[in-house]
């Protein structure tokens, strides 16, 4: 059984092209909101949220659909063309509609830019849970964690070169002072990005071959596959499997309450709780970044040594300890400072030991032809953590004190260590070669 590289790569491009897609997104659609159509905060946060929202319906659905797709591209590509392409039309009125009312303004402007927004949404949602299946589609059980630190990675790299293509095409010197910014050529460049990733994952991935070959794999270990068939054709999960499903998405349920309440309310509470400006609170958040980013395949190599289960409770008993040390680090000191930056550093390792197992032991509850389905009841739980957990913790923080912020991460993040702890299945893990024979398990 060996892990092929290079493939591995190709898939991710499409996580490349959604993660460049969304960070773009985050960055510049609140600008034109606020900017350009002066929507106050309330308005254009409930459109911000729309996407999370929109995630619960259309993410567990295309992922369910897509699992019951046969052609002969694959069950996943048509719907990672199509949802790519539609996404890249509807992106690209965006700025027009934005230059345009700048210009002349009008409601049925505002109401024109929503409405494609919304559609813009609903394409992408096509296409993220078929585009995140694909992986464990083609990648046998045992070495899902290193891929998906691999996909992770891609990610990463997306949001990366989104941020090194708006630095050189907008840099201050050239937007300071303007009362109007013109977008275009950032969504025509990002709109490439992800036209030329989908087209090289559509040309080197032949999806049927590599799903048959792996299918054939998973055959021959038969003991892989905690799913039943129940006589029907349907697979069924057995009780005790469901059990550890629900706990499992419950855990993830839980440490993404904790997490998304640092990263969406951090840099207000440095500013309340220490004075602080954007500056030094993105930093952390870079770093932190940075720290996961370094973490990633390290996390997958270990993962395939120790087991999933044991390196994500590793990583939720260090992000608990880490984010209980941000309360008493932003409660003794007035400035943020190199000790903080460590402290970001280790939230990042202990975030991508969690992030990059979960996602495998979730699939690896069900045989090949639900993995859309189960892909996206990943993103069922996740999404609708971090629609709540904004709402709630800001609630508390407002209610109580800011200082509240760090306390409720950590208690979630552990609340989530006692789910994990009723977790029994999803674990695989693949005992190390050693000297040379670890070089027969890395292709080209």
């Amino acid at each position: 059984m060996k892990f092929n590289y290079k493939r591995t790569l190709i898939v991710g491009l499409a996580f490349l092209s959604i993660c460049a897609f969304w960070q773009m997104y985050d960055n510049v659609v609140p600008l034109i909101l606020t900017n350009t159509f002066h929507l106050n905060e309330t308005y254009s946060g409930a459109i911000m949220a729309a996407d999370n929202i929109l995630a619960l319906v259309l993410l567990p659905l295309f992922g369910s659909l897509s699992d019951k797709t046969d052609t002969p591209i694959g069950k996943r590509m048509p719907f990672i063309l199509f949802g790519t392409g539609a996404a890249i039309i509807l992106m690209n009125i965006l700025p027009i509609i934005d230059n345009s009312y700048y210009t002349q303004p009008s409601t049925f402007k505002v109401i024109s830019f929503v409405v494609v927004l919304g559609l813009l949404l609903i394409a992408m949602g096509t296409y993220r849970s078929p585009a995140v299946a694909l992986m464990p589609d083609v990648t046998p059980k045992p070495l899902r964690s290193k891929a998906n630190a691999i996909i992770k990675l891609m990610g990463a790299v997306g949001g990366i070169i989104y941020l090194g293509v708006a630095a050189v095409l907008y840099p201050n010197s050239k937007t300071v002072g303007l009362s109007h910014v013109n977008y275009q050529i950032l969504f025509i460049v990002v709109a490439s990005i992800m036209f030329v990733a989908i087209g090289l994952l559509f040309l080197f991935v032949k999806e049927p071959k590599l799903v048959e070959e792996n299918k054939k794999l998973e055959e021959a270990h038969p003991e892989w596959n905690l799913a039943e068939d129940d006589g029907s054709g349907n697979e069924k999960l057995p009780a005790d499997v469901k059990r550890s499903l629900g706990f499992l998405l419950a855990s993830i349920a839980l440490w993404f309450i904790g997490y998304n309440a640092v990263t969406t309310w951090f840099t207000t509470y440095v500013s309340v709780v220490m004075g602080q400006g954007l500056g030094g609170a993105s930093t952390c958040l870079l770093v932190a970044t940075a720290g996961a980013i370094v973490s990633y395949i390290p996390i997958g190599n270990i993962a395939s040594r120790i087991g999933r289960k044991k390196t994500i409770m590793g990583g939720i008993i260090l992000l608990s300890v880490m984010f209980f040390l941000g309360f008493v680090l932003t409660s003794i000191f007035s400035s943020i400072n190199v000790i903080m930056y460590i402290s970001f550093a280790a939230v990042g390792l202990a975030w991508a030991a969690i992030n990059v197992n979960s996602l495998p032991m979730v699939v690896e509850m069900c045989k090949g032809s639900d993995i859309g389905k189960f892909t996206g009841y990943y993103y069922t739980a996740s999404m609708a953590a971090q629609i709540v957990t904004p709402i709630f913790a800001g609630t508390l923080m407002r209610l109580i004190t800011y200082k509240i912020l760090f306390i409720y991460a950590a208690f979630f993040v552990l609340c989530s260590f006692v789910t994990m702890t009723q977790v029994r299945h999803g674990d695989q893990k693949v005992e190390a070669k050693k000297g040379l024979a670890a070089y027969e398990d890395m292709d080209d």
